[in-house]
């Protein structure tokens, strides 16, 4: 991620640009999204590897060449056109970086998914909640009740306030740090995070090739995630209980960031998430995560949202804060 030298006053230009960005237009609809073009290669990619009906040994380590592949192109691509457009104009590489960054930052885009499901539920439309619903979770829908889909708009909420909105800005910041530049290294991030979200599943076909990309995206989003329940912890008031709800439920989850994430949220919260979850008509299991202290209704996802915000706004601050005090 060499090549764009970044002082503090610029990263601090991008950082603060970006995030405002990100709260008053979020990510249009109608704009390219870099996850899209991440998205083109990986699908592509992985029907050529799967039309050639290889062995399990090939499969992971055309996993592995998927992560170098992904990320080399994310990074020198951005690099690039950075360079390029620094030699065009100064100014308009430092609004190209804002609007980049920006683009990782889900803050906005996790708060209009939750209202959009939850629009219809308070006007009590199941069936258009449910629709909904179905464009940002991977479970079954179409029979939810109100209880369930309040569930699952709170998981998804807890568990893309980590990857999706604190470790992007995790990684923006320690780019920053570094004297590189925020989006160079937020965006880094974000392939690693597609790739997990496309492909980093235990079952067929993702088992082999995708390994290397889940296991990739474990470890760079340990440490973000693990901060995230500490802030949340304070945020709550309760930092010593939301840390040993967290040791007692969360190693029971197969992942191990996201039931750490869902279930400082649910600490924090007193709610309960996890349970019977159906996919593609297969019935699973989730760990129960968190002590059902009240239900979940839309005031406490809306309270989920807030704490995400207040956790952004933190990290942010201390971060432009650091970026201030240190030399250059």
């Amino acid at each position: 991620m060499l090549g764009i030298i970044t002082d503090g006053t610029t990263a601090f230009v991008i950082l603060l640009g970006a995030a405002i960005l990100d709260y008053l237009v979020g990510d249009p609809p109608q704009w390219l999204h870099p996850v899209q073009v991440m998205g083109w290669i990986i699908d592509n990619y992985c029907r050529l590897i799967w039309a050639r009906n290889w062995g399990k040994i090939a499969e992971k380590i055309a996993g592995i060449l998927l992560v170098i592949l992904l990320i080399g192109i994310t990074v020198s691509s951005v690099v690039t056109l950075i360079l390029l457009t620094q030699i065009w104009h100064r100014n308009l590489a430092l609004i190209l970086q804002i609007i980049l960054l920006a683009s990782c930052f889900a803050g906005r885009s996790l708060h209009r998914a939750a209202m959009a499901v939850l629009t219809p539920l308070n006007s009590g439309d199941l069936p258009q909640a449910r629709q909904i619903l179905s464009q940002y979770v991977g479970r079954d829908t179409a029979h939810l009740d109100r209880a369930e889909i309040l569930r699952a708009v709170l998981e998804t909420v807890s568990e893309n306030a980590t990857d999706g909105v604190m470790a992007p800005l995790f990684y923006a910041l320690l780019g920053a740090f570094l004297e590189q530049s925020p989006a160079v290294w937020a965006l880094g991030y974000k392939a690693v995070s597609t790739l997990d979200s496309m492909v980093g599943y235990r079952t067929p076909p993702y088992t082999h090739l995708g390994w290397a990309s889940a296991r990739l995206d474990d470890v760079l989003t340990w440490l973000p995630c693990r901060l995230v329940v500490v802030t949340i912890g304070f945020l709550s008031g309760k930092p010593l209980y939301v840390w040993r709800i967290c040791g007692r439920d969360a190693p029971f989850d197969p992942s191990p960031n996201s039931g750490w994430s869902e279930c400082c949220y649910a600490a924090a919260l007193g709610v309960q998430l996890g349970g019977l979850n159906t996919y593609g008509g297969v019935v699973k299991i989730k760990p129960k995560l968190g002590e059902s202290h009240r239900e979940i209704t839309p005031a406490v996802i809306k309270q989920a949202l807030t704490l995400t915000r207040w956790c952004f706004l933190i990290w942010l601050g201390l971060g432009l804060l650091f970026l201030g005090i240190l030399p250059g």
